[in-house]
């Protein structure tokens, strides 16, 4: 059984005493959502109460497990003859943003403002009342504005049955990706349309062009795969007319095994080599000009894309390329209640200090981001150590007197080369991009946990502390 509380939405425009501030009501919510624990199974039900609410006190519900939105009859406003009613903009956008997050409309009539015809009316229970129900305007109303919304894109689609569900974070030294893994993530043809203008860009700063047919460029690609890299490299050598060669590397011998099929087939023997070992332990033939990488997590580093192209610097030359070059990861405080709800169930203290990767969707982003670890490759100085400590400290203009802080979202953006950028930071996040995360995985792993913080990451990356 759920229970949902029925909350006034905000205070309307006038020096009514009767009804306290915008801010109370939310701390009336807060405090049993706190008092229950955060209990998944206890809801709010918005009222409208025939008001439109400011910017802030909306602000108080965003990330909210809001059940269901109450709008009142009289909220429906009436043009000289014109029926069915309508309503105004600011009411046609809260319901289009509630729409947009599973909430339920209700349409309520208060039967003391009936006319006396219209009592009658309901007493008669007629054929025909039965048959065009007096509500039915108000519901047409609703409809029309779920049908004026913008549809979803194909890619956003097939992103929905992954909003707001925790997926564990790929673990490169701990886990072996399944083939799942590499199959979404060669779907990303915007990333890897990233990956060849950056490429492009080496393979002409490396090369000039009266001497393209005569020097051949070597590149080394870390975490090949399924050789979504190799195919990549091989495709931006052919469109600047630069001649390659490629030593393709990874540990995971069943991933490889489709690329030393691909080389077969398209004929690769004499420009693609392929090494099954560990970056760390590979003693190359012949220094690299250009290293790629597909390393970067969701938090840009937190798939060891730092310590593993460390670990490769040494195959590269000394004048060579990396990509990335360089990659940034940022916070934001954010409010969730269904996402802190799904940590909190998962009954294991250690969660809260633990990473996911989610799509974010029911969440209110509270202040801007903030950067916080850089890394740049390759590393010049062997001394330069990859420990980072950074304290931040974040302002919230936009939000209300009293909010929740559920806990962190995590962002990066990346430099691939030169000027071609990828990430998710919202501010500049590559349109299109979704494999930069972890994808979704048929397993579970259990952690071990100790203290009551955790760390989320949408498609990006998901930071979460003790709730406060």
């Amino acid at each position: 059984m759920q229970l949902w509380l029925r909350i006034p939405l905000g205070k309307p425009d006038d020096d009514s005493k009767t009804l306290q501030t915008q801010d109370d009501y939310w701390k009336i919510w807060n405090s049993f959502r706190l008092l229950s624990d955060h209990n998944s199974k206890l809801l709010v039900t918005l009222d409208n109460l025939n008001t439109m609410p400011s910017d802030n006190s909306l602000n108080h519900w965003y990330g909210e497990p809001v059940a269901a939105f109450i709008i009142h009859t009289d909220s429906f406003l009436t043009r000289d003859g014109d029926n069915p009613k309508h309503l105004s903009e600011g009411i046609q956008k809260l319901i289009t943003y509630f729409l947009n997050h599973y909430t339920q409309i209700i349409i309520s009539e208060n039967q003391l403002n009936c006319s006396k015809d219209e009592e009658s009316h309901l007493e008669t229970n007629s054929a025909e009342d039965s048959r065009i129900h007096r509500l039915l305007p108000y519901i047409d109303q609703v409809r029309s504005i779920y049908q004026q919304m913008d549809p979803l894109s194909e890619q956003e689609r097939s992103q929905v049955a992954f909003r707001d569900v925790l997926h564990p974070i790929l673990q490169p030294f701990k886990e072996i990706s399944q083939s799942m893994v590499y199959s979404e993530q060669e779907k990303d043809e915007k990333k890897y349309m990233e990956y060849k203008r950056a490429i492009c860009q080496a393979l002409l700063d490396r090369v000039p062009d009266e001497e393209a047919s005569v020097i051949t460029t070597v590149l080394v690609v870390v975490g090949a795969g399924r050789g979504a890299l190799v195919r990549t490299s091989l495709q931006a050598a052919n469109e600047t007319g630069r001649k390659l060669k490629v030593y393709a590397m990874d540990r995971n011998l069943n991933a490889l095994a489709s690329l030393y099929k691909q080389r077969e087939s398209m004929g690769w023997n004499d420009i693609v080599t392929v090494i099954q070992t560990d970056a760390g332990h590979w003693n190359a033939p012949e220094k690299a000009d250009i290293l790629v990488g597909e390393l970067l997590g969701c938090f840009g580093d937190n798939e060891l894309a730092s310590e593993i192209l460390d670990g490769t610097q040494r195959i590269l030359k000394k004048d060579g390329i990396s990509i990335p070059s360089s990659y940034t990861s940022f916070l934001q405080p954010v409010k969730s209640s269904k996402l802190y709800s799904a940590v909190k169930a998962k009954e294991q203290i250690l969660t809260f200090e633990t990473a996911f990767v989610t799509k974010m969707h029911n969440v209110a982003r509270l202040a801007p981001c903030q950067p916080l670890f850089t890394f740049t490759h390759p590393k010049r100085s062997i001394k330069e150590s990859n420990r980072r400590y950074r304290k931040l400290q974040f302002v919230m203009p936009d939000v209300p007197e009293s909010t929740m802080v559920h806990g962190f979202a995590g962002y990066f953006d990346a430099t691939l080369y030169k000027d071609v950028h990828l990430g998710t930071e919202p501010s500049k996040a590559t349109p299109d991009v979704f494999s930069c995360k972890r994808v979704p995985h048929s397993s579970q792993h259990d952690i071990s946990f100790y203290r009551p913080y955790d760390i989320i990451v949408e498609l990006s990356t998901l930071l979460y502390w003790p709730a406060s």
